[in-house]
Order: structure tokens, then C-alpha cells, then sequence
């Protein structure tokens, strides 16, 4: 429900937390983000593989249960994040500036963009990547195999984040990220009967979620400094995974309807060749 409103809550809330954190460790030095975010997905891992087996799960129960206990989980982020503690806000110099001229730079709009196309292109993929494989003869036990191979290459590539930044900055690692995006997409939806081509289309997730996350929260933390911090990571969250996912997500009913899931996942190749294309040009934009 909150999709179709056009509200993407657990990427808010979790860009959110990305700032919270962020305050609780003035001194962690900006590559160190990848290692502090890897720990959430410790959970999700759980569900989807041993303890939790959600993956099993679907095999042997009815999804109306599992969709009551996802509705306990949200209640207990509810519950939780009310004894949050506020964080001490450290000054900047850009603080005299509004939210409005540091998103009116040319590099924010252009990263903002970039990111909105990422996440367009990832809709068709959480909307009906587990239809599409149970459509192609997948039982649903290795469904969730899959999403926790993701998950797990995702986990991995967070740890491995610092030493990435620090020898090829953010910029080159959101290159990578938006190339691999192209590669995974057109694997997925050309090469869906093949289990290993398929498996490599998950271990990319690691780089086209893992480190395109790490890398772009990176950047808007060196755009968005001091009070605006935390507005800065909110509307980065609103609109890419909020609007572009939501984007993404509306538009794949209508695709996959009338020309296919082949056709469908190529679009999703096209809109991260776009977002590659805007971080190529982001390259030769000037500094602010």
C-alpha cells in the first residue's frame, strides 16, 4: 500500500538511519560506511537462508502468514526507532546556505538522476523477479536461494567497501556499479533458463545494490554537511528509492502485460545505461 501511495518506507527510513549513523560516528571516516551498513543485512540474510528460511517457507505455508508476520517486524521498527536517540548535529560552513541551492548544483541533480534511473531500472527486478522465476519451472525453496545469494554477495562487498573507496573513490566504484546493472538485467531477462548465467546475475547484485548504495550515500554525505545532512540522505531516499522505485514498479505491470518479462528486463538495461550514461557526465562536471 505504501508503494501505491508512492512512499517507499523502508528506504526512507533506512536512508534515515544512514544519516543517524553517520551522527553517532563523527569521526568514522567516510569510506567506513560500507562496514556499518553490512550489519542490517545480517537479518535479511537470516530470513532468507537458515534461521529465518522464508525461501523454505513459501514452499509450505501460506503467504498470508508471512505477510502478518512482516506486519509484526514493522511494528517492532516502529517501536524501536521511537528510543533512538537524537544525534549532536556538527556545524559546517555551507550551513548559511538553503536545501535548495545545494540540490540546485549541477553534480547533485546529476547523481540525484543517475540514482532515480537505478532504482527504475531495479522495480521490474522486486516486483516480479520471484514470478518470473516460478513461471520458468523455479520451486520456490530455490526462489529464495537466489534472493539470498544476492543478499549475501551484497553483505560481503559492504565489508570489502572501505578498502574500494579508498583506492578508487566513489566515482569510479558508481561506474562499475551502473555497468554491472546493465550486464545483470539483460542476463536475467535473456538467459532465465540458464542457472549459472542466472547465478552470476545475483552475485552482481553485490555491485549494482551493494556498492551502488555504499558509494552514492557516500556522495551525498560530502554534498549535503552539517544541518542539511539529514534532509540530504531524506530526499536522496525519497526520490530515488521512493519515486524511482516506485517508478519502476508501476511500469513493469503494464510492460510485462503486453510484450514480456524478455522485454521488461531489457528496459531495466536501458534505464541503468542511462543513469551510466549521467554518471559518465558527472565526471566532467566542475567541483562547486
Amino acid at each position: 500500500m505504501g508503494n501505491v501511495f508512492g512512499v517507499d518506507t523502508n528506504g526512507i527510513f533506512l536512508e534515515r538511519l544512514d544519516a543517524l549513523g553517520r551522527g553517532y560516528h563523527h569521526e568514522l571516516p567516510r569510506q567506513e560506511y560500507g562496514a556499518l551498513r553490512a550489519y542490517p543485512l545480517l537479518g535479511f540474510d537470516w530470513l532468507h537462508r537458515g534461521g529465518g528460511g522464508v525461501g523454505y517457507a513459501f514452499d509450505y505455508v501460506a503467504i498470508g502468514w508471512i505477510l502478518w508476520a512482516g506486519l509484526v517486524c514493522e511494528v517492532g521498527i516502529l517501536i524501536f526507532s521511537r528510543q533512538i536517540p537524537h544525534t549532536e548535529v556538527l556545524a559546517h560552513h555551507t550551513d548559511h546556505q538553503s536545501i535548495k541551492q545545494i540540490i540546485q548544483q549541477p553534480r547533485v541533480l546529476v547523481l540525484f538522476g543517475a540514482a532515480f534511473m537505478m532504482c527504475v531500472a531495479h522495480g521490474p527486478y522486486y516486483t516480479f523477479y520471484s514470478i518470473y522465476l516460478v513461471e520458468h519451472g523455479y520451486a520456490k525453496s530455490a526462489i529464495g536461494g537466489l534472493w539470498a545469494l544476492g543478499v549475501i554477495c551484497e553483505i560481503g562487498v559492504f565489508f570489502v567497501m572501505p578498502a574500494l573507496v579508498r583506492r578508487f573513490g566513489f566515482n569510479r566504484i558508481l561506474l562499475v556499479s551502473f555497468s554491472a546493472a546493465v550486464l545483470r538485467f539483460l542476463l536475467i531477462g535473456w538467459a532465465v533458463d540458464w542457472l549459472v548465467l542466472l547465478l552470476l546475475a545475483q552475485v552482481m547484485h553485490a555491485l549494482t545494490f551493494g556498492a551502488y548504495h555504499a558509494a552514492s550515500v557516500g556522495l551525498v554525505h560530502e554534498f549535503f554537511k552539517g544541518r542539511h545532512q539529514s534532509k540530504g540522505q531524506a530526499l536522496f531516499g525519497s526520490v530515488t528509492y521512493g519515486a524511482g522505485g516506485v517508478a519502476g514498479g508501476l511500469a513493469s505491470g503494464p510492460i510485462w502485460q503486453h510484450w514480456g518479462a524478455t522485454v521488461l528486463y531489457s528496459m531495466s538495461a536501458v534505464a541503468a545505461m542511462l543513469g551510466l550514461l549521467l554518471m559518465v557526465w558527472m565526471r566532467n562536471l566542475p567541483k562547486s
